[in-house]
């Protein structure tokens, strides 16, 4: 890999941008941040992973397009890969309005941005199986009708269109990753995985006695963000632009996914886990599960980690970070803002 490749990452404080920037470094790659000015510290991740010194890191935000094109202008790069998002599905009911400039216009500001600077640099488009929401066949693959059922799916169902367009009209080398839902001991506290590896070392450690969720019935394609991220690479490194599905192949319900963490400790979620309707969605998406058959074959690409060894992860993970915070007065990453 030439030292000389550069890309431009949004969402780089997030799970998949910690993950994606320690690959595209590990491959040579000079490596530049989107960091939008929040009054939190969201820098916690690249630190977990030992690379916040080798970011270099571009102030602007996905809703200014004057800081992309200023950034774009100063920091030329080969690859671009939009990760950033108002990504939490259920805050995009409470904030419809934010998650379509963040998640839907965002993108647009960003594919103009890379038109009017340097149209030759390649465009990766981070899409989401909540585009499918209402599912309208049993699995789904890059054929597979859109349904959203969510401000957040419906944003980034704008997004995945405006890539097409833009690939279309200006013969752009953009494309989509349509990724199902993909954790990692980095996950934000808020998503349900998140929220039950943290539960059950919190409760294994005796400081949480229960722990409330919503529709435990739910069904997801569940992966590690550390094998998706990889998949965003492979396809920015093909002839030409396309659109693949990433996926596990694999549906696990919310509850089993419990059931497999706490008895990672010993323990029986049904002693802890209670029901609470105010996490129900307002439309809910009862059961994703993908096809990633495209990207195999034309990617090479398959996920290496298997749920039970995500679960595993994930708990062991929270399970060092709570005894950590217990002996300490710094908060060792777990509720640290997304």
């Amino acid at each position: 890999m030439s030292m000389s490749k550069a890309a431009f990452v949004t969402g780089v404080t997030g799970q998949d941008g910690a993950y994606l920037s320690k690959l595209l470094l590990e491959k040579g790659y000079k490596v530049y941040g989107l960091l939008a000015r929040r009054s939190s510290d969201t820098t916690w991740r690249l630190r977990y992973l030992g690379i916040h010194d080798d970011v270099e890191y571009v102030e602007g935000d996905l809703t200014d397009q004057s800081s992309l094109i200023r950034g774009l202008s100063h920091f030329p790069v080969d690859e671009v890969y939009n990760l950033g998002a108002q990504s939490f599905v259920a805050t995009s009911w409470m904030q419809p309005v934010l998650t379509g400039y963040v998640t839907g216009l965002g993108a647009v500001n960003l594919l103009e941005a890379i038109r009017l600077t340097n149209p030759k640099t390649r465009y990766y488009q981070a899409s989401t199986s909540e585009m499918f929401g209402k599912v309208q066949q049993p699995i789904q693959n890059e054929k597979t009708p859109f349904y959203p059922r969510s401000p957040y799916g419906v944003a980034k169902l704008y997004a995945h269109w405006s890539t097409v367009n833009y690939r279309e009209s200006f013969g752009m080398h953009a494309s989509s990753g349509i990724l199902f839902n993909h954790e990692s001991p980095l996950r934000g506290i808020e998503f349900v995985t998140r929220k039950i590896t943290d539960g059950v070392a919190r409760m294994k450690q005796g400081i949480q006695k229960e722990l409330k969720l919503g529709n435990l019935e739910a069904q997801r394609d569940w992966g590690f963000a550390g094998d998706y991220v990889d998949a965003m690479w492979r396809i920015l490194q093909q002839p030409e632009p396309e659109d693949f599905v990433i996926a596990t192949g694999r549906t696990t319900s919310v509850r089993d996914f419990c059931r497999l963490a706490f008895a990672r400790v010993g323990l029986n979620y049904e002693k802890f886990v209670t029901i609470d309707p105010k996490f129900n969605r307002p439309a809910e998406v009862d059961v994703l599960q993908g096809d990633a058959s495209k990207a195999r074959q034309k990617l090479g690409w398959k996920p290496t980690t298997s749920l039970e060894e995500l679960v595993a992860m994930m708990v062991d993970a929270d399970m060092e970070r709570v005894a950590l915070e217990r002996n300490s007065s710094v908060q060792a990453y777990s509720y640290a803002a997304v």
